[in-house]
């Protein structure tokens, strides 16, 4: 479960921000719909923790995360919140499954190999454990990065502009993945975007 109650954010000698309240139960799907300059990055940052709302609170099941900082923050948003970037952010040092194993280090838990190979053999990629990430295709490193976002079970789903740079074919199989693999884990799925295409995809929506 999320909800936000008199979110709102001030940037240093800019305007306020100020959103609508959210309240999402748990395994539902929204999607948040946005223009640039309407502020759908910086309440995704906002609904992740890694912005602090100049007022108001966000909720995590029973966590106001707002109130958590430091190494506590970390680690909750490790175990609790799976986020997928626009850009994948991947070390090319890491092979693939180095890559999704440093999600469950940074949340403390322990490589999980197997649930490693289970996810990305669901998403199409089992074959590509120990692939180096920069010879991945776009739709590969995204599938990747779907991946690293789910593998600790996380409450919350957060993509950011998921299908921004693809075609209407390739934007359905992304949105029906992420809806896919969010059912799977019970996780609550929140897009964000300014994708118009996907207003008929999802039943509750916010218009920023």
């Amino acid at each position: 479960m999320l909800k936000t109650t008199a979110l709102s954010y001030t940037y240093s000698g800019g305007p306020a921000l100020s959103f609508p309240g959210i309240a999402c139960a748990t395994g539902e799907h929204w999607l948040i719909l946005g223009s640039s300059g309407s502020g759908k990055t910086t309440l995704l940052q906002l609904l992740s923790g890694l912005r602090t709302p100049t007022s108001g609170e966000v909720l995590i099941n029973e966590t106001v995360l707002n109130k958590l900082s430091g190494p506590a923050l970390d680690r909750f948003r490790g175990q609790q919140i799976g986020i997928v970037f626009q850009q994948s952010h991947f070390i090319r040092a890491l092979n693939v499954v180095d890559n999704i194993a440093l999600a469950q280090g940074l949340a403390g838990r322990p490589a999980d190999h197997i649930r490693i190979k289970s996810i990305l053999e669901r998403l199409g990629l089992g074959h590509k454990l120990y692939a180096s990430t920069g010879a991945l295709s776009q739709g590969e490193q995204q599938r990747v990065a779907i991946a690293r976002a789910l593998v600790n079970e996380p409450a919350v789903l957060l993509a950011d502009e998921p299908t921004s740079a693809l075609d209407d074919q390739n934007a359905g199989e992304v949105i029906s993945m992420l809806e896919e693999q969010a059912t799977l884990t019970h996780s609550t799925l929140i897009v964000v975007t300014h994708d118009a295409r996907l207003k008929e995809r999802f039943q509750k929506r916010i218009t920023l």
